[in-house]
């Protein structure tokens, strides 16, 4: 799993935090840290994360409210932990939109292999392929991975989050604020002078003629878009 896939954890106890925090990292995760529901909604907007892992009990907010709350202003996959192992809590959680509820204690081979599907739930819900295959360019975006004719290439965290948004929408035109709120979030200020560097930077690294874009392509004035996929 790629370093640019970011979860944001949302847990009060900060041994458990730590816990988590440790584990999706080794698991190659990007972790957002949340203390509080505040916070989280906070990290929502900022940081524009792919997961979120979410504790319900919060000291200044329920975590059945957040789910709501987030649900108004996201689809992010939602996967739940939480002591509380009443079956209406489980109900009320999923019907709120949660992805899934994991009761504690449990096995973090089971959270992984819950995160895992509840990312590839939701490129399904985009419509996109888990593995995109354009002319020689290959994208793995369950697993981060990018070959260009077999071999890989190294993106930082930055470029991969450019190109995987233009992969979830590949063949379709994303507007310069698309693109900067898909990867640094809605409350970003960056300027598409700023934008153009990044764009630069991957064609670089994926085009055989940079000068000449076959893969990432402008639309002038507009934007950009990725070559739909062979």
């Amino acid at each position: 799993m790629s370093q640019s896939t970011r979860i944001l954890v949302v847990e009060d106890e900060p041994p458990f935090r730590r816990l988590l925090h440790t584990s999706l990292t080794a698991e190659g995760y990007r972790v957002i840290e949340a203390a509080s529901g505040r916070e989280a909604l906070a990290r929502l907007c900022d940081s524009a994360p792919d997961l979120c892992v979410l504790d319900l009990g919060l000291p200044d907010v329920d975590g059945i409210d957040l789910i709501q709350r987030f649900r108004q202003a996201s689809r992010l996959p939602i996967v739940v932990l939480s002591s509380r192992n009443q079956e209406q809590a489980k109900i009320d959680a999923l019907d709120l939109g949660a992805d899934d509820y994991i009761t504690k204690p449990f096995a973090m081979g089971e959270l992984m292999a819950r995160l895992r599907t509840a990312l590839r739930h939701r490129l399904q819900d985009h419509g996109a392929q888990p593995v995109l295959e354009i002319h020689g360019l290959t994208i793995d975006l369950m697993r981060g991975l990018v070959t260009v004719q077999g071999q890989p290439v190294r993106l930082s965290a930055t470029e991969y989050r450019l190109l995987r948004a233009l992969a979830l929408n590949a063949g379709k035109v994303l507007t310069h604020r698309q693109m900067v709120e898909a990867v640094w979030g809605p409350r970003a200020e960056h300027d598409p002078p700023y934008l153009r560097v990044y764009i630069r930077a991957l064609r670089q690294k994926l085009e055989p003629e940079p000068a000449r874009p076959i893969y990432l392509l402008t639309e002038p004035g507009v934007g950009y878009r990725l070559r739909p996929p062979d």
